[in-house]
């Protein structure tokens, strides 16, 4: 005696119920994808402010110092310095700090920039759109360099939060520079020698 047929009413209801999971599945995605963009990755994601005219004038009112520091490895034979040691900023808006780095030695050197913000709980909100330290930089022997880091603080920073320094330590990336190093050689020609 063979196996009676499930009832097409029964096929039905499954892909029925398959629809729903799978659009209720996409409105999750959203708010998942803030979960983990903040809370994973550390990346905030902008959020309205609940009363955009009153935010909007306490932000264009409100002022903070950023200062800027720099200094380098005692590895690395590199001058670091920012060209202006602070600046007043309004959140919301972007602005531009120069750096400038001289390699003082006598050949080419690459230098990786590892960034800090203070004070810690500050970081968060300090978002750099363009900067030096995302790629390693190289100089050659006696090379200067203007380094542009262009920069938004968030306006949901903490109220108390009135000075955050921005600081730079730049390191020798030995790996970067002996390939630089092994491709010089390579690519140098051979000694000339003097005829016999």
């Amino acid at each position: 005696m063979s196996a009676p047929a499930s009832s097409p009413h029964a096929g039905l209801v499954k892909m029925v119920l398959v629809a729903l999971a799978a659009f209720a599945f996409t409105f999750a995605l959203v708010p998942l994808y803030r979960i983990a963009c903040e809370k994973v990755f550390g990346i905030r994601l902008d959020r309205e402010a609940s009363d955009g005219g009153t935010a909007a004038v306490a932000t264009k009112a409100r002022e903070l110092t950023i200062q800027f520091d720099g200094g380098v490895n005692s590895k690395l034979p590199w001058k670091f310095k920012p060209q202006q040691l602070t600046m007043t900023v309004r959140p919301g808006e972007q602005y531009e700090a120069m750096y400038v780095a001289q390699n003082t030695s006598d050949r080419a050197i690459v230098g990786s920039a590892t960034p800090s913000v203070a004070p810690a709980r500050a970081s968060g909100y300090f978002n750099k759109t363009e900067c030096f330290c995302f790629t390693a930089q190289t100089l050659a022997a006696g090379e200067s360099r203007e380094m542009p880091v262009r920069f938004i603080v968030d306006p949901n920073l903490p109220a108390d939060v009135k000075t955050i320094t921005l600081s730079y330590t730049f390191f020798k990336n030995d790996v970067l520079t002996a390939r630089l190093g092994a491709a010089g050689t390579a690519s140098s020609p051979a000694p000339s020698r003097a005829a016999p």
